[in-house]
């Protein structure tokens, strides 16, 4: 009886851990969502939210650690039950850095309202954090009912983002070199273009860590890849 009381408080913890790490998950996407929209509307004050709800995703980040700890001291867990305590802070901590870099994208929103919308670059960005929403919340979704291909699919579709901040990296290049007075706002889409292709990536190494945590394997292909930026050369010629 008591050996059954003792599996059930275990399990009960590794319960409480995913439900923590849910509800990060679901103010992440969010806040993509909220980044995205503010982003496109110029919304000073849905900003403002963003950059005030990322608290919430660093304490419940401290909370996941907190378990974590608490688990390992005092039921010490062996095969898969060591791996699903090992990466669920891993899983947690990516979150908290797509929670970062969209309160990162809203700081920025604020900066970008004072100045004239470049060309169709923010609904760009916006499609590139549809899809990295649609990332996250696919990796969450196999979280929860640990399934690989689910997770393997979503490593795929990382190249998707790459391919859209490449062009758009190419696109905002050629904005400055035509007008020295976008150079500005340039420079604040392409930091908010570059955090959420990372954000990509974290839902990606998200979907790495759930397959080790599932299956006990490292992938032994390299992680799909495109961002091409840093060999982009635009001469200047090429923007007249």
């Amino acid at each position: 009886m008591d050996q059954e009381h003792i599996v059930t408080s275990f399990d009960e913890d590794l319960k409480h851990i995913e439900n923590l790490i849910i509800e990060m998950g679901g103010l992440v996407e969010s806040q993509i969502a909220d980044a995205a929209t503010a982003l496109t509307r110029r919304d000073i004050q849905l900003a403002d939210r963003v950059i005030a709800e990322d608290k919430r995703i660093d304490a419940l980040e401290v909370e996941v650690d907190a378990a974590f700890v608490r688990i390992l001291a005092q039921r010490q867990p062996v095969a898969q039950d060591l791996r699903v305590v090992v990466v669920s802070p891993k899983i947690a901590s990516n979150l908290e850095r797509v929670g970062d870099l969209s309160k990162n994208i809203a700081k920025r929103t604020n900066v970008l309202a004072k100045s004239q919308p470049i060309g169709s670059s923010a609904a760009t960005i916006k499609r590139m954090c549809v899809l990295v929403q649609g990332m996250v919340k696919d990796v969450l979704d196999a979280y929860v009912v640990r399934d690989v291909d689910m997770a393997d699919d979503v490593r795929q579709r990382d190249e998707e983002v790459d391919h859209m901040y490449n062009t758009l990296f190419r696109e905002l290049l050629t904005y400055m070199m035509e007008d020295p007075r976008a150079i500005t706002p340039c420079m604040h889409l392409l930091f908010i273009a570059k955090n959420v292709e990372r954000m990509g990536d974290h839902a990606t190494t998200i979907a790495e860590q759930l397959h080790y945590m599932v299956s006990g394997e490292i992938y032994d292909d390299e992680r799909p890849k495109s961002d091409t930026t840093s060999t982009i050369f635009i001469e200047p010629d090429a923007a007249e």
